[in-house]
C-alpha cells in the first residue's frame, strides 16, 4: 500500500496545515487538514482509519499528541480541508482537549487539529490503515477506542512523514 499527500513535499509539511496557515477554529487552532491518498491497497478493503500523531511531543507534553483520528472512510483519497467538511466518515477526538490543549470542547476536538509545534520543527507521522470491516465506533471515539476495535482487522498499513518548523 502507498501513501502520499500533496501537503507534503520533500518531507516538509506545507505552512498551510498548521500555525501559519490562515483557518483556526475559535480557539485559535488549525483547522485546514491535510489531503492524501492511498494506492495499491489489498483488494478485500472494507475501510480505512487514520492516526495522525506528533511523538516529538512526548518532552513537551508528556505524551504522544493527536492531531487527527478518522475511521471508516471508504475511498482512497482525502481532499485538503475535508475534515471540516466530509460526512462519509467518522472523526475521533485529538489532544487539544487535554489540559496542555487548553482543554477545549470535545466538539471541537473531533476534527483535525494541526501543527504548533512549540520548541522546534516536529516529525508528524499519517498512519494509514486498511482495514477488513467497517469499525464499530461512535463520532469522537479515542485513540485506544481505535486500536481495540482495529485489532485484528488490519490487512495492512503505510505511514507518511513530515516536518513542521515551530
Amino acid at each position: 500500500m502507498k501513501l502520499t499527500s500533496t501537503g507534503i513535499v520533500n518531507g516538509v509539511i506545507k505552512d498551510q496545515y498548521g500555525m501559519r496557515g490562515e483557518n483556526f477554529n475559535a480557539n485559535g487552532v488549525p483547522t485546514f487538514s491535510l489531503p492524501f491518498k492511498i494506492d495499491k491497497a489489498p483488494s478485500d478493503t472494507m475501510s480505512f482509519a487514520l492516526v495522525l500523531e506528533d511523538k516529538d511531543a512526548y518532552p513537551v507534553t508528556g505524551f504522544t499528541w493527536i492531531h487527527w483520528l478518522a475511521a471508516n472512510i471508504t475511498r482512497s483519497e482525502i481532499k485538503e480541508n475535508e475534515s471540516q467538511t466530509a460526512e462519509d466518515f467518522l472523526q475521533g477526538t485529538n489532544s487539544w482537549i487535554s489540559t496542555q490543549g487548553r482543554e477545549q470542547e470535545k466538539e471541537v476536538c473531533c476534527y483535525y487539529g494541526g501543527m504548533t509545534p512549540p520548541d522546534r520543527p516536529h516529525v508528524y507521522e499519517l498512519h494509514i490503515f486498511a482495514l477488513d470491516k467497517m469499525l464499530d465506533l461512535k463520532q469522537g471515539f479515542f485513540l485506544n477506542e481505535l486500536y481495540r476495535e482495529m485489532d485484528g482487522h488490519i490487512l495492512e498499513q503505510a505511514t507518511l512523514k513530515g516536518i513542521y518548523e515551530s
